[in-house]
Parts: C-alpha cells; sequence; structure tokens
C-alpha cells in the first residue's frame, strides 16, 4: 500500500531527492516549482514514510500530512447563481486542496426552490464519479430538510450549512452556511476543520474497505505506468492531468481519440484494458479509469 505525503523544501538538490523516491519505489505525483521552493506530492510505500522524512531533513525541507490526498472531491452547490456558489463553496474548495485533495466544483441545474429542486439522472453520474461529495447548503434548517433528495448518490455525503446541528441522515457540519464573506472568523476556521475531520473519517473507511480487496494496481501505479508511455499526456495544460481517486484515475484526454491508447497502456504484467473499466466521463469527455479488485482480475484470469 502506498501513503501520499507532500514534500515543501527548496530547488537545492531537488533531482537528487526525486532520484532517491524512485529508488524506494516511490512515484512524484505532482511537483510545483515557484521561484526557489518546490512542492511535491509524493507517493510512498508505508515502510518508507519516516525514512522520507529523514532524508527530506538533508535538503531542509519538510514532510506535510495530507490525509486527503490522492482523492477526488465534488463540491456540490444548488445551483450555479450568486444566491448559493459564491463565497463559501470556494471557500471550502480551497480548504479541501490544502490537505490534499483534488476538489471539482458542481452547480445543480435545478437545486433551487423548496419544492422545484431536484438532481438529475446525469447530475447523480458526474458526483458518483468522485470519492466523496460535499454538498454547501444556505442558512435555513427546513430549507436543507426539504432538500435531503439531492444528497440520494452513491458515495459517501457531507452537507454543510449554516444551522449548528441539524437532524439529517448524512454527516452535517454547522456555522458553514451561505456567507457575504470569505471564511476568515475563527468559528468559520474551526467548523473548517471539523469538515476536514468528518471527511477525513470517510475516507479512511472507504479505504478501509478497498484494503480487504484493493485493486489489483495501485492507481499510482498506472498513472506513472500511463505518464511513460502515453506522451500526449504532457501536450495536456492542465496542472493535473491525470488525478488519482482511491480505486481509479481521470485522464484528461478525449475519450474518442485516446481511450484505445490508454486501453493498451502495458501496466507490469497485465494490458490496462484487463483490469479496469475504462469509460467516458460525464466532464468533458474525459477517460475515466476504474481499476478493478485484485479477486475480480484473479477470478477472470483463472489464477
Amino acid at each position: 500500500m502506498y501513503e501520499i505525503v507532500r514534500y515543501e523544501g527548496g530547488v537545492y538538490k531537488n533531482n537528487i531527492l526525486k532520484e532517491w523516491i524512485e529508488d524506494i519505489g516511490g512515484f512524484v505525483i505532482q511537483e510545483h516549482v515557484m521561484q526557489l521552493d518546490v512542492y511535491m506530492t509524493v507517493a510512498l510505500p508505508q515502510s518508507e514514510i519516516e525514512a522520507f522524512k529523514e532524508e527530506a531533513k538533508k535538503y531542509k525541507g519538510k514532510v506535510v500530512e495530507t490525509p486527503l490526498a490522492g482523492i477526488e472531491i465534488a463540491v456540490v452547490a444548488p445551483s450555479l447563481s450568486r444566491h448559493h456558489l459564491p463565497h463559501t463553496a470556494c471557500d471550502i474548495s480551497e480548504y479541501v486542496r490544502r490537505f490534499g485533495a483534488k476538489p471539482n466544483m458542481i452547480g445543480l441545474a435545478h437545486g433551487a426552490g423548496k419544492s422545484i429542486s431536484r438532481i438529475s439522472e446525469r447530475e447523480k453520474k458526474l458526483i458518483e464519479e468522485h470519492d466523496i461529495a460535499i454538498y454547501v447548503m444556505g442558512n435555513f434548517a427546513n430549507c436543507i430538510k426539504d432538500k435531503t433528495h439531492l444528497f440520494d448518490v452513491d458515495i459517501p455525503v457531507v452537507v454543510t450549512g449554516g444551522p449548528e446541528e441539524l437532524d439529517i441522515p448524512y454527516p452535517y457540519v454547522g456555522n458553514l452556511g451561505r456567507r457575504a464573506h470569505r471564511l476568515r472568523h475563527g468559528e468559520e476556521i474551526r467548523a473548517l476543520r471539523k469538515m476536514i475531520d468528518v471527511v477525513t473519517e470517510l475516507i479512511n473507511e472507504r479505504r478501509k474497505e478497498l484494503s480487504y480487496d484493493p485493486p489489483i494496481v495501485p492507481p499510482v501505479v498506472v498513472k506513472d505506468e500511463i505518464e511513460k508511455r502515453v506522451e500526449e499526456v504532457f501536450n495536456i495544460l492542465s496542472p493535473m492531468p491525470i488525478v488519482t481517486q482511491l480505486d481509479g484515475l481521470r485522464i484528461k484526454m478525449d475519450y474518442d481519440k485516446y481511450k484505445d491508447k490508454i486501453a493498451n497502456v502495458k501496466v507490469g504484467n497485465y494490458v490496462l484494458k484487463d483490469i479496469a473499466y475504462i469509460t467516458r466521463s460525464m466532464m468533458k469527455n474525459y477517460i475515466l479509469v476504474k481499476i478493478k479488485p485484485k479477486s475480480e482480475v484473479e477470478f477472470e484470469l483463472g489464477k
């Protein structure tokens, strides 16, 4: 199993550190160089985390725990209007990013209105492509209770809103309702931190479930092989051309044009199409890869 952490340090001998990471079987998932500072998201074998922390000290760097690294979060607002979307949704997206997650903001087409709000099948499928969803709701308890049907998706859900406490059948974090300002006050920061704790708990439960029958190949390994064998990946202008998830990847390449090339990438002793479901994403025609569990692959290959 791999653990994902963030390294923060200087550019001094950074290439040597990356070679050390590769030598112990790790991967650099993402790297940002800002003048003389380097920020790397790194996937390492769990047994090597302490050794990496000691190695980082040699280069005056530090290792930051990122409990949400390697996951993709849907931050869902009832609508795209100014009535629902800013500022809370933006601050929540930025805050989960600090802990390693990749957030995508989604505004529902018909989520507004207590009596007429609804979620379409397409929107549900889009949200379910993520590891977890955070619903950013408003200030009124009755309004949130009347919209619980919006939360009926087949992934873990966390609901945020203005009331401090709310009796709904979903994990709820209060004091994060609609604001006319950015979330800077003490109680708002504490609410954001509580939200991270709730999300982390749900993600850890999901990781534990996956550990009983994990993906046949870790997503970070599949990501590394695709980057080595599909040179078109480096033509993508997005800062994260390939986004890792708990059990798969989102590849920001056109499905119709590149699905066959992705499907035939060799990963160890396997071909990707034999160990993963490769489908069209509901987001911008991207490629969605869901890696099959170990037991399923072994059954199909007769091992």
